[in-house]
């Protein structure tokens, strides 16, 4: 997608929660990227019964807007016509669907509609034509490079999402995991437990899930800084696709916590927003610092297709795609929905839960990004 909005678009005149003419807002990086310091407890606007869908890519329209998420953003804005149709990772499905979401539609009027599943199984169904959405949010920039320069010539940098082994209270292994992830044992221990008999551990799909790819060069990337024996990589993981271990993104921390599951791979916020427990991983093997970048690409693996992927860092990526069946106005949607993520309001939200903030970064043909997005990101 080149160039500016199709003729007779008109891009959104509205002003973000939190922000007005005076307001600073995030602002173009000029340098090195800035990581939010610590972490903050996930906004009280989800009901503890919400867990993940069970499918890999199935459908995920929000029902309910949480009252808690309207009343931050102030008066409802008056509906107006269009839809942001989001296609996101599956591990945006609690933060898009039942936070910013609705708090989009509260502050816009435009409607909102989402569905989740591993990146590049998404990218691979909006490349067939089998989805048609006006926003893409990935984990990593590989699934939004599959559709350039049919669909997007850009993308810009929202948060970090580094990844964490999330574990089940109850197993028995909970007092070994605790005592590892309290610093009372080496975190060394957490690879000999996994590879333990009787240790049930959960991924994703390197193929179709950056989470997935991640989670395997993490355990590569471990095993040389530690000096793990030989032969722990395969101990633990099994192969590639595993059938024992591998599940849909979506559907795999619910395994966790129904108790299928002693341990699983988890992306830091999805920790934070099913208050799971969790052994958080040094950031030079949790793939969640953009600094290390170089560091992560010594990590190799090998998918079934061939193909030889080396490590990324784990950030959110968005863009706005273009297609003939997207309309102006859900094109102008698409494009407030990308705003807001980068407004106060959005980084707060992503913030709470439980990423880590990047300075807004544009990647690719900055001509081609619309003005509502270049201003959010200080490009007016």
């Amino acid at each position: 997608m080149r160039g500016e909005a199709e003729q007779g678009e008109t891009e959104p005149m509205w002003t973000m929660p939190g922000e007005g003419p005076t307001s600073s807002g995030p602002t173009v990086a000029q340098g090195p990227r800035v990581r939010a310091a610590g972490r903050v407890a996930f906004a009280g606007v989800l009901a503890a019964s919400l867990v993940l869908g069970a499918s890999a890519c199935g459908s995920s329209t929000t029902a309910a807007k949480p009252a808690a998420t309207i009343a931050r953003s102030g008066t409802r804005a008056k509906k107006v016509s269009g839809t942001a149709n989001v296609a996101f990772a599956g591990s945006l499905e609690l933060l898009d669907d039942h936070v910013i979401g609705p708090a989009f539609s509260a502050a816009t009027g435009y409607a909102y509609e989402g569905r989740g599943g591993g990146s590049y199984g998404v990218a691979h169904e909006i490349e067939a034509g089998e989805l048609t959405p006006g926003v893409f949010e990935s984990i990593g920039a590989g699934p939004i490079d599959l559709l350039e320069p049919k669909f997007t010539r850009w993308y810009v940098q929202v948060a970090a999402s580094p990844i964490v082994v999330a574990y089940d209270p109850k197993t028995p292994f909970a007092p070994e995991l605790r005592a590892i992830a309290e610093g009372k044992r080496p975190l060394s221990d957490l690879f000999a437990l996994m590879e333990a008999p009787g240790f049930h551990l959960g991924r994703t799909n390197p193929d179709t899930d950056p989470q997935g790819q991640a989670f395997y060069e993490m355990v590569e990337l471990a095993a040389a800084r530690y000096h793990l024996r030989s032969g722990t990589v395969a101990k633990v993981l099994g192969g590639l696709e595993n059938p024992s271990e591998v599940f849909a993104e979506t559907a795999l921390e619910s395994r966790l916590e129904a108790g299928q599951l002693d341990a699983a791979s988890a992306f830091l916020s999805q920790a934070v927003q099913l208050h799971l427990p969790y052994v958080a991983l040094p950031a030079a093997i949790d793939f969640g610092d953009p600094g290390l970048a170089t560091s992560y690409a010594r990590a190799t693996l090998r998918l079934t297709d061939g193909q030889v992927v080396h490590g990324v860092p784990l950030v959110v990526d968005a863009t706005v795609l273009g297609s003939p069946r997207i309309g102006v106005q859900s094109r102008a949607a698409a494009t407030a929905f990308v705003a807001y993520l980068l407004s106060a309001a959005g980084r707060k939200d992503f913030s709470a839960g439980g990423y880590h903030l990047l300075t807004p970064t544009l990647v690719g043909d900055t001509g081609s990004v619309p003005a509502a997005i270049r201003h959010a990101v200080g490009r007016s």
